[in-house]
């Protein structure tokens, strides 16, 4: 854990543009580990030439330009088709939210363990599914179960993640079972180790006959898709 949390601020303070050997001394860890920890960040023009105390220079000028450059293109492009998307789908017909709403159970749903059930870590498409199930399969809200998945070394964060999730969904803590801890080996940094509330598993109580007609819905989905033909536009 203490390790972990090290790591997390050796990122913070080369995003800052704090030298590898400035970090090292910080944290109290070798100049080699500290600099792995920060490899995959890349710092500005005038973060590193401040460092170096002089102007890049040739080849290092060039390397450095173009990524940062190119860090830029990718946020402007991320921009830009979030705003085309929302355009584009920003008047959802009753039939498309339909047909998403069997897609996405198709893909992340449980199919074989005759459970109404679905798990996912973004809180959109949970809440998009909960409306879904409302709608078309006419669930309550006291229907739903809801359980935390979550890596191990957030066990004494347990109660805010659930307040988290219940906020962000409104099913209420008292239908909130009890939180599942992975032991799996962590190796990933979580920058906002804080703001990490691991996936969420939705779950509908007595499912009866509605578990077999979203498997029936599943298999309409898939022999239309069979039956799809496209002009070639090329």
């Amino acid at each position: 854990m203490a390790k972990f949390n090290l790591k997390i601020q050796a990122h913070e303070l080369r995003k800052s543009g704090i030298s590898v050997n400035e970090i090292a001394a910080k944290l109290g860890v070798a100049k080699s580990t500290a600099s792995y920890w920060v490899r995959d960040i890349i710092l500005s023009v005038e973060q590193l030439e401040k460092l170096r105390g002089n102007s890049l220079r040739g080849a290092e000028l060039g390397r450095t330009k173009g990524a940062f450059v190119q860090k830029q293109k990718r946020i402007a492009k991320i921009k830009k088709y979030d705003k085309q998307g929302i355009l584009k789908l920003k008047h959802l017909s009753p039939e498309a939210f339909f047909t998403a709403g069997i897609a996405l159970y198709w893909a992340e749903g449980s199919k074989k363990t005759r459970k109404l059930q679905i798990c996912n870590s973004d809180p959109e498409l949970i809440n998009f599914m909960i409306k879904w199930f409302c709608y078309f399969l006419e669930a309550q809200m006291t229907d739903f179960v809801a359980r935390v998945g979550i890596n191990e070394i957030h066990q004494n964060r347990d109660n805010k993640v659930k307040k988290y999730w219940s906020k962000q969904t409104n099913i209420p803590l008292s239908q909130f079972s009890k939180t599942s801890f992975k032991k799996a080996k962590n190796k990933k940094i979580y920058e906002n180790f804080n703001q990490h509330y691991g996936t969420l598993d939705i779950k509908i109580l007595k499912p009866g006959e509605r578990y077999y007609k979203i498997l029936g819905l599943i298999n309409g989905l898939s022999m239309a898709g069979r039956r799809l033909v496209f002009q070639d536009v090329s």
